[in-house]
Parts: structure tokens; sequence; C-alpha cells
């Protein structure tokens, strides 16, 4: 999905209000879905999925779990496929072996003939598959907005399914009291992990510069945080949609704005990728990674539930 969350997400106002009504027909679909049928399947499972449109660094966490579980099995990485998430595929890619399918349960066929486990990359909506373990991630930023269903607001799904659920992270660098508070209400029982975005490749790069950065993904501000509390001295921002594929017509503008200004270019890793070998030229990504916080208090979960 190409997106741009709106403001009046994070508000119940009179935008939100006036789309409430059609609430319903996301309403209407999730009720549905729960009389799917569930699929087992003999590999196990981790889904890593959110409640709210947009970026919550699903993918990050994607990659931190198989960093810390690759030792104890043979990983995959499940991806569904679309056309405008190739950024994403391979990011993944980059890291580890990934199945990307247009069907989920197509994918965990093929991979359970030659894997031990399978991270979903997103999938917690897909209510006819049965994980063995359910991450939600939450932006401690934006949290679940104005707790409205879309189109009135973020969520996918109401915030009550997180009873359903069984770790949740809150990623960002906001410590988000009033979120936590939230999530035990609903769920005694769930697990809660923070985790921040750490840049690793900050050696790269002379902080006296000027920069002119751009992103086009879910939470752009997150980015824009992490440049800010890392000293990046930002004179330029662009900002696009989710998945956004920029033109070179958009490139060469911000290359021309770059130049005249004697401002280098920075954008994350994901857009870098959706960047053709030309438009890369003179671009530079920060690589970030996910830090955990309580990391043993995380691995020792894991191990006694997968």
């Amino acid at each position: 999905m190409i997106l741009l969350k709106p403001n009046f997400w994070q508000t119940k106002n009179f935008v939100s209000l006036l789309l409430f009504p059609l609430t319903l027909i996301t309403f209407s679909i999730n009720f549905l879905k729960k009389f799917n049928f569930k699929k087992h399947f003999k590999i196990k499972t981790i889904c890593i999925g959110n409640l709210t449109a947009g970026g919550t660094g699903k993918t990050s966490l994607a990659v931190e779990l198989n960093e810390l579980l690759r030792d104890r099995f043979k990983i995959v990485f499940i991806k569904k496929e679309y056309s405008n998430q190739k950024d994403e595929y391979n990011l993944l890619k980059k890291r580890g072996k990934i199945i990307s399918l247009k069907n989920r349960t197509d994918a965990l066929k093929i991979a359970e003939k030659n894997f031990d486990l399978a991270i979903l990359d997103d999938g917690l909506q897909q209510k006819n598959i049965e994980y063995d373990l359910k991450i939600v991630c939450i932006n401690s930023y934006e949290g679940f907005g104005n707790n409205f269903l879309l189109p009135a607001g973020p969520l996918r799904e109401n915030s009550n399914e997180l009873k359903h659920y069984d770790i949740v992270f809150i990623n960002g660098f906001k410590q988000n009291r009033k979120i936590k508070n939230k999530i035990k209400k609903i769920n005694s029982n769930l697990k809660i992990f923070d985790a921040i975005y750490e840049p690793i490749n900050l050696k790269e790069y002379n902080l006296n510069n000027r920069f002119l950065s751009f992103c086009g993904i879910g939470n752009p501000h997150e980015f824009e945080n992490t440049l800010k509390k890392f000293k990046f001295k930002i004179k330029e921002k662009f900002i696009f949609p989710d998945h956004f594929n920029i033109s070179d017509k958009i490139i060469n503008n911000m290359k021309d704005i770059a130049n005249k200004n004697n401002l280098k270019i920075i954008t994350t890793e994901k857009d870098f990728l959706r960047l053709t070998k030309k438009q890369q030229k003179g671009i530079n990504f920060l690589k970030v990674k996910l830090k955990i916080q309580n990391i043993s208090k995380l691995k020792k979960f894991l191990t006694s539930n997968i």
C-alpha cells in the first residue's frame, strides 16, 4: 500500500468523526476473518505484524530475531509478494533466505520442506494461519493514534485484538508509559519490550557536513528523529509516501538542490535499495539496527516458547 499517513489519524477530530461510519467496513471484514479455518504447518512460525497502518519496525525486528535464533534453527523469512515492496524484500534477502509469494500459505508449504522456522514479516491480519508466536510492533511516538479503525484512524484491527497476541515491541526513542498502560489493561500477560533504532555506520559520515534527507517509508518521522538524535545537520528534507518509487526527475531535482547548497544526500537503507544504480550515485544511506532492550529476557522467552 502506498501511504502517507494523514495527521487526522492522531486525534478524534471533525475529519475522523466524519469517516467513522466507514470503519464498519473494516470491522466487518475483520469479524468475518475470525471464522476462517486455521491451517497448521510442521514448520515453527513467528509472525511479526502491527495493528496500525504504516511503519512500526516489523522488518527491522525480523532481521534481529533471525540473528538471535539462527544458531538454533534453519530460518527463512516469508514476505507476501507486493509489486511495490521490493525494498523490504531486498533488505531481508541481504540478511537471510526468503520466500516471497502472493499467498503466505503457499510460501509456508515450501518452507516446511527445507527449514525449521519461518519468520513472517507482516501477516497478523491473516487469520487462517495458526502461528506459534504472534508479535505486534508499535511506534512509540504514534501508538494507536486516535484508536479508530481505518479509514477514520490508523488501526487495521481493534486494539483489543492484543488479547490474542504474545509479545509487543514498542519501537522508537520516546518512552511512552501511556501506551504500556493501555496494553496492560487489554492483556496483562503480554510481554512488552522496548527497542530503539541505532545507526551502525555513523563512522562513514562527517557530522560537520550539512545534509539533504529524503525517505518514503511508513513512519518518516522516525528517520528524522534518528538523524536529529545523532546530530545530523538537516537543511533540506523530502518525504514521500511509503514504498514510493522515486522518478529520475525527482532524484535529479534533489541532487541539484544538494549541489547548489553544498549538501550531502542521505536516506534510509530501504529507500536506497529501491533506487536504480544510476540514481544511487551520490546518495548514501543510514544503516540502522533495532537495538532491543533487555535482550536476555527476550532470549529466555523465545527459548521457552519456540
